[in-house]
């Protein structure tokens, strides 16, 4: 199994370490010994924490859709010509771009300092992970 070490959980849960060896100190978050002596923890219980923590703030008034990756954000940047707009949305530590008409843009009310979706549906999504030996 892929274990980490508290630094690197840290970052990928988007807390503070020191929130991470509380939950550790709780017994939310098993964690081990490795042979330097360093608290590592399993994957697979920092993922289960992270789907249990996952919080998606919605939009105000129903939403009823089958895709199922949604990114809420803080919109950034808008760049519009008269025909096309890039809009940046920043969605936790995650920078998310879209092209839209610029006609959208307006009609949705996009601007930096508001709020919205990134709603992405793909029969096609490249997944990498860093080298290193196979499992």
């Amino acid at each position: 199994m892929a274990q980490m070490r508290v630094r690197d959980a840290a970052v990928l849960l988007g807390v503070s370490e020191d929130t991470v060896r509380r939950w550790i100190e709780r017994g939310d978050l098993p964690a081990t010994t490795d042979a330097s002596g360093r608290k590592v923890l399993e994957g697979i219980d920092v993922a289960r924490l992270a789907q249990d923590h996952a919080v998606t703030p919605g939009l105000d008034g129903p939403t009823r859709s089958s895709a199922r990756n949604r990114f809420v954000g803080l919109v950034t940047r808008v760049l519009s010509d008269t025909v096309m707009s890039q809009v940046e949305l920043q969605c936790g530590p995650f920078r998310v771009v879209s092209l839209m008409s610029t006609e959208a843009v307006q009609d949705l009310g996009l601007e930096p300092g508001s709020i919205a979706s990134a709603v992405v549906k793909a029969t096609h999504v490249v997944v990498e992970a860093e080298e290193g030996p196979a499992r």
